[in-house]
Order: structure tokens, then C-alpha cells, then sequence
């Protein structure tokens, strides 16, 4: 899930930290505040409690979910199966899904799903009235352990506009970009975003943990900003191209600078993947194909909104800056990372 703006800061990248970290400190910030230029770190703090019933603090290493940050990734899996000619952009498709979701037009391309251009139904709309704590899996949570395991999820959202006539930000686009490449490659997504992106952006603390598997270094995430509940019965066990992914601030670091290099992809597939296609007015900012990018300016970004999750990596390519704030609560990057310039 998204929210807000993004332009090129104006602030110094050497003040950048400071004044992030006066902002984390109003704000009370459960979470790490990281600022990078290429491979020197200028500021990396963490904030609050990665664990409040153990009195776990976190450090700027702690593992941190980052939701709609994996849209980027889907994409780029995506891309990296273009490159080797296994998809094409304007593939329709209905020939890998078959009979199932018979719902989703006929016409809907994979370019459609990456630029959120393809009119499906979207098991979880962001348009609607409740709130981001509220439970809205009309399947329970262990079930999603795999991306086939989402169909019925899907299924019954029919078609609500027409393929490619309009934007709409769309989470089961994401699934359905999901499912079709581990159909196509014939192996679990996870297992196709760490051999394609993960490992050559060399993430090494990156991936989609089970969130019934705690590990020391993976902060919980919670409901409320000081109570004890956590998420777990809010997101899927194991996330799948909408979001689940976990990692550290340090490794988003690493994924802008291998991106931009063309490591990853390359240079002409990521000038595809960051071609601005549309102003969204409500968020402040246009959008690509799997990536965000600044209204007025040439940054980079992915961020993500989900029940004890929040998460914006902005990074600026013509200075190599990457400023990064992770949060195991639902809102608590948003009064961090806001524009510099109405300081």
C-alpha cells in the first residue's frame, strides 16, 4: 500500500540524518532511519522496540517487513523473465493462468498489471473505508503459504474497467504478476526474486519469512503504537508480489545502486521499468511500472502501508543519495520521511 509525496530534498545529504532523526524522536519511531551516499553510510539509527514484550531495542541491522516495497522486486522478476524471452510485455495472461480467475479479461497484458492498467478486481482495495488495522483475508492467514494459494482470494473480484484505460493501484495485479512467473519459470517466487534480484543486488538479508518463524533479527509487527498485538493474523504467512518482504535498511541501500547500475537488469530495461506513465495526484507523485517516482523530480521510490508495517526508500540517481526509514508500525515512516523543504 502507498500514501504521500516525494521530491528531490534540498537539505544537504550530510543534514539529512539529523534532521530525520529529530523527526523519528517527535515521532516516536519504532524503527531504523538509514542515509547513504553510493556505499558510505552518513546516518543509520534505530528507534523504539523490535520485540516490546521481550524489551528487544533494534539496530540499524534488524530485519524489518516492508510490504508494497516488493512491488519493485515483482517487476523486476518480471523483467529479468523478458529479458530471457520467457514473457513479453504485451503477452496476454490468460494463456498461463488457463481456467482459473476466469474473471480477468481475456485482453489484460502483463504490461497492463506492471503500470496497475488492467481493470481486475482487487481482493484488497485501497479505495475503501475501513481501516488498515481491520482484518480484510477472507482467507485464513496459514493458508497463504504460496502464490497458487491466493486463487481463491482472487476469484470471485470481477473485471472493473476496461484493460488499459486507466490507472488504478491494484494489489491483485501484483499477485497475478506473481503467479505467472513462478508458472512460467516453474519455481516458487520466493525462490525466483532471490535468484534474480536479491542475489545479483547482493541482499543478503532479504526475503519472505514466514511470519509464524520469528527470528531474533526480524522485528514484530504491531497494530497499535504502544499496545502488544501484533500482525501476524492480519498478513498472509508467507507474503507473495504484493508485499511479505522483509529486509534491512542497509540492503535497500544495496538494491538502488545495483539497480541503477544495471546489475539486476539491464539499463534499457530499468529506463523501462522508471519511465514516468502516470501523475497520481492523490499520492503526490507519478508512477512506472512497479516503481514510484518523484512528481518534479527524477528520485526513485518504493514505499509500503500495511498493518504494522510502513516503509519509504527514496534515492536520488544523479547523487547516489538513498534515504530509507522502516517501521513496525502502520504509520510510523510517514512523519520521518516527508519533504525536506517544508522544514
Amino acid at each position: 500500500m502507498t500514501t504521500a509525496e516525494h521530491r528531490s530534498p534540498t537539505t544537504a545529504p550530510e543534514d539529512l540524518g539529523p534532521a530525520l532523526h529529530a523527526r523519528a524522536e517527535a515521532s516516536a519511531l519504532s524503527g531504523v532511519v538509514h542515509v547513504s551516499r553510493a556505499e558510505e553510510v552518513l546516518f543509520a539509527r534505530a528507534y523504539g522496540w523490535a520485540d516490546r514484550a521481550r524489551r528487544v531495542p533494534p539496530t540499524p541491522d534488524h530485519r524489518f517487513g516492508v510490504a508494497s516495497v516488493a512491488k519493485g522486486f515483482t517487476a523486476l522478476t518480471i523483467a529479468s523473465l523478458v529479458e530471457e524471452g520467457r514473457l513479453g510485455w504485451d503477452d496476454p495472461v490468460r494463456p498461463v493462468l488457463g481456467a482459473d480467475l476466469p474473471l480477468v479479461d481475456d485482453r489484460v497484458t502483463v504490461d497492463h498489471l506492471l503500470g496497475h492498467t488492467s481493470g481486475i478486481g482487487d481482493y484488497l482495495d485501497e479505495n475503501g473505508d475501513g481501516a488498515i488495522t481491520d482484518y480484510v483475508l477472507t482467507l485464513p492467514p496459514h493458508v497463504l503459504d504460496d502464490t497458487e494459494a491466493y486463487l481463491p482470494m482472487l476469484a470471485p473480484h470481477a473485471q472493473v474497467s476496461e484493460p488499459g484505460a486507466e490507472f488504478a493501484y491494484n494489489n491483485s495485479g501484483y499477485v497475478l504478476l506473481a503467479l505467472v512467473a513462478q508458472r512460467v519459470a516453474g519455481a516458487p517466487f520466493a525462490d525466483l526474486v532471490a535468484e534474480r534480484v536479491l542475489g545479483p543486488a547482493g541482499m543478503t538479508r532479504t526475503g519472505f519469512p514466514r511470519s509464524d518463524e520469528p527470528a531474533a533479527d526480524l522485528a514484530l509487527g504491531y497494530l497499535d503504537e504502544d499496545g502488544p498485538r501484533t500482525n501476524v493474523l492480519h498478513l498472509p504467512v508467507r507474503g507473495s508480489g504484493d508485499g511479505g518482504l522483509a529486509t534491512t535498511a542497509a540492503d535497500l541501500a544495496a538494491f538502488w545502486r545495483a539497480l541503477t547500475a544495471g546489475r539486476i537488469v539491464p539499463p534499457a530495461t530499468v529506463a523501462r521499468l522508471t519511465e514516468p506513465r502516470h501523475v497520481v495526484e492523490d499520492e503526490g507523485m507519478r508512477y512506472g511500472r512497479g516503481f514510484w517516482l518523484g512528481l518534479d523530480s527524477d528520485d526513485l521510490v518504493l514505499e509500503g502501508y500495511d498493518a504494522g508495517v510502513s516503509a519509504r526508500t527514496r534515492h536520488d540517481p544523479a547523487t547516489g543519495v538513498t534515504v530509507t526509514v522502516i517501521a513496525n508500525t502502520s504509520d510510523g515512516a510517514w512523519p520521518v520521511l516527508r519533504e525536506p523543504e517544508d522544514d
